[in-house]
């Protein structure tokens, strides 16, 4: 079985907390609700409590402590989810940071390619796709907003 060095430890960390900063300095530039600082500290927590798992030396601990992350982030997601009329808000926030969270089990776990391709495709989703979800998005038909008669032109 490996010993975790300390060298190991900071260089983990370090990958952990980089790519969470990465995915949220993409979030602070479109100022959305959790951004660099917030995206940092999820990947750092789920890097840290990984780190922790490797470093008692358990075989199976590191899958189980990334299992509670999966959750916990969960837990913490649910609460950037708000209901905004008959909408829901904060989605996309909630998702990001799960990603951020699995980003730092990946770098926890020693695998830094892997957790720099999460990261890549993390960016990815969000600078390309948000312009393909504009480009597909449509108003229905049948929008009652476009039913209504313009302020200028009320039926007498």
């Amino acid at each position: 079985m490996h010993t975790l060095t300390t060298f190991d430890f900071l260089t983990r960390l370090a990958t952990g907390v980089a790519c969470g900063a990465l995915i949220g300095v993409e979030r602070q530039w479109r100022a959305r609700m959790a951004g660099l600082r917030t995206n940092a500290l999820v990947a750092a927590g789920a890097t840290l409590f990984v780190l922790y798992s490797v470093a008692v030396g358990d075989p199976s601990s590191p899958t189980r402590v990334a299992s509670y992350v999966v959750s916990g982030i969960g837990f913490l997601g649910g609460g950037v989810i708000l209901r905004d009329g008959g909408g829901v808000r904060g989605l996309n926030t909630a998702a990001t940071l799960w990603c951020s969270a699995a980003v730092g089990v990946l770098a926890a776990s020693g695998r830094t390619g892997l957790a720099v391709l999460g990261t890549l495709a993390v960016l990815g989703i969000h600078l390309v796709l948000r312009p393909a979800g504009r480009m597909l998005d449509r108003t229905p038909a049948s929008c009652p907003e476009q039913e209504e008669e313009p302020a200028d032109r009320v039926p007498v």
